[in-house]
């Protein structure tokens, strides 16, 4: 396994045009792995705009098979290049069945995992339950040449079980690709907290699990009929001690590439042993919802 490894994180703008997106994607996860990045990502959904933002049946045609024709382009690509590529997608599992789904593709070109995301959301411009089926394949670490990684979905970020437990299954990087914006009319009131609680999930589960922890969001305001949302960007790599190694803008289309170290996570550990302290004995009211008053 190795002790360093570079990870190039894309930050795009998604435009209507899903051919012009794959290119644009290609280009970028070319000028990553140029500039020595051996894993890269992308963001959640990133062939298409936040179709979610509506309940349209039409848009089930987005979706396709894995493996399929759009794997066979990244797989073909990633063989190319000799990186790692983390790609979220709209799966098509059978007639009327889909998922929001992550894969990871190997230096070979291999499709070496299928993650898909387990918490759904369905808020005001967020209709993903119309949609998406919840996962079934459970939390992951996947053993690749460059380190063990940990494939969750946006709106996984919020949730610390889901961390912890691809963390406690050896992830040494937890990798969330995302959709995650203001609608406009809120931002001026709400738009500096919620960013804000956004930034501190991500750092908390750095520091709970020691791991290095990595959101990659798109940038630009997309709209469905009245329906906007103004995406946040800010696409970070975080270290095991919950600091931000790097982070892009709130605007713009950018690549980020930061080093891995490894031998943090275990420095982290072992000067906050939060793994070695749990009390798995009494937590077995983790698996009951809120009582009533």
């Amino acid at each position: 396994m190795v002790k360093k490894v570079k990870i190039g994180i894309i930050q795009s703008k998604i435009s209507d045009n899903i051919k012009s997106n794959i290119i644009s994607a290609i280009k970028s996860i070319k000028k990553a792995a140029s500039k020595k990045a051996r894993i890269i990502c992308l963001p959640e959904l990133f062939l298409s705009t936040y179709f979610c933002q509506t309940e349209n049946h039409s848009n089930f045609k987005l979706a396709e098979k894995i493996p399929g024709k759009i794997t066979d382009i990244f797989s073909n690509l990633a063989n190319e290049l000799g990186v790692i590529l983390i790609l979220s997608l709209f799966e098509k599992r059978t007639s009327g069945f889909y998922h929001n789904t992550t894969i990871i593709i190997n230096e070979r070109g291999k499709i070496l995992a299928k993650y898909r995301k387990m918490h759904i959301p369905d808020d005001p411009g967020y209709y993903e339950k119309f949609y998406f089926t919840p996962g079934d394949l459970g939390f992951k670490s996947v053993k690749t040449k460059f380190g063990k990684i940990g494939p969750l979905i946006c709106w996984d970020q919020w949730f610390p079980e889901a961390a912890r437990l691809t963390a406690l299954k050896g992830a040494q990087i937890i990798v969330y690709p995302t959709a995650i914006g203001w609608h406009p009319k809120e931002k001026k009131k709400f738009g500096k907290s919620q960013l804000d609680s956004w930034i501190t999930m991500q750092k908390s589960h750095a520091i709970a699990n020691g791991t290095f922890v990595v959101a990659i969001n798109r940038v630009g305001t997309e709209s469905k009929g009245r329906k906007k949302i103004e995406f946040w960007g800010n696409s970070m790599v975080i270290n095991p001690s919950g600091q931000i190694i790097g982070k892009l803008s709130n605007n713009k289309q950018q690549i980020l590439i930061r080093e891995i170290d490894y031998k943090k996570i275990d420095n982290a550990r072992e000067h906050w042993p939060f793994l070695r302290d749990r009390r798995i004995d009494f937590y077995k009211g983790i698996l009951k919802n809120p009582e009533d008053e």
